[in-house]
């Protein structure tokens, strides 16, 4: 059993049984979605699916207050490590990293991945997600920023994940539409919907994408902020 807390945006807070933090793309400051009383106060790893601020944007202040992993794409992880995070992983697609208490398994995405650094733009390396394996065998899949794709079958053939961390927001990302068609090709029994309502051109919404799920049997986990669930 995990717990997680879903933080707004694409950020995510999961607690494993035996204590150990997973923070997925911390987004805190300027995150007009973040809960504001939720406060963070353990993060053993921190895993980042690309570069844009409102996924990358917390990691190097979370992991220098808790001494915390870093696991990204190599640029990423290259960046965190210039700005001095200590404990950087850089891997690429296909990988695996054992954190102990999760592996975490780096897939495709459909996005684009650059680090605002100052008043430059630096090349952050291709957009990823992650499949993330617990101890207990179960596995779970968070998408990152992404289109629908067709490798995506090839995901549920692979790692049959039981859950998916999809986006539906639009503009960026996928919408409802997409994100129902992505939960079939997972074949997944539940999808947290993220990446949607922070801002008003981030129109999808779940109830949107439980219409577009209807018959499928797929349950939508309609989470709020600040608010945890176990799993």
């Amino acid at each position: 059993m995990i717990q997680i807390t879903w933080l707004g945006h694409a950020t995510f807070e999961i607690q494993f049984e035996s204590g150990e933090v997973l923070i997925l793309d911390p987004w805190i400051e300027g995150n007009p979605a973040y809960p504001e009383k939720h406060k963070i106060q353990k993060a053993d790893a921190i895993a980042v699916s690309h570069a844009h601020g409102d996924h990358l944007g917390g990691a190097v202040p979370l992991a220098k207050q808790f001494r915390s992993k870093v696991v990204a794409m190599v640029e990423v992880a290259g960046w965190c490590a210039a700005k001095g995070v200590n404990n950087t992983i850089g891997f690429n697609k296909g990988g695996t990293v054992d954190l102990g208490f999760v592996k975490l398994t780096m897939t495709h995405a459909l996005h684009s991945s650059s680090i605002q650094d100052g008043d430059k733009m630096i090349y952050g390396g291709e957009a990823a997600g992650y499949i993330l394996t617990l101890k207990d065998g179960r596995r779970a899949y968070f998408a990152g920023d992404t289109s629908v794709f067709s490798e995506m079958g090839l995901y549920a053939d692979i790692y049959h994940p039981e859950l998916a961390f999809l986006p539906i927001g639009d503009h960026y990302t996928m919408g409802p539409e997409e994100a129902a068609y992505a939960g079939r090709l997972l074949k997944v029994k539940q999808i947290i919907p993220m990446h949607y309502g922070t801002f008003p051109i981030l129109t999808g919404r779940p109830e949107q994408l439980e219409e577009k799920l209807s018959g499928s049997g797929i349950q939508v986990l309609n989470l709020k902020p600040g608010q945890p669930v176990s799993w």
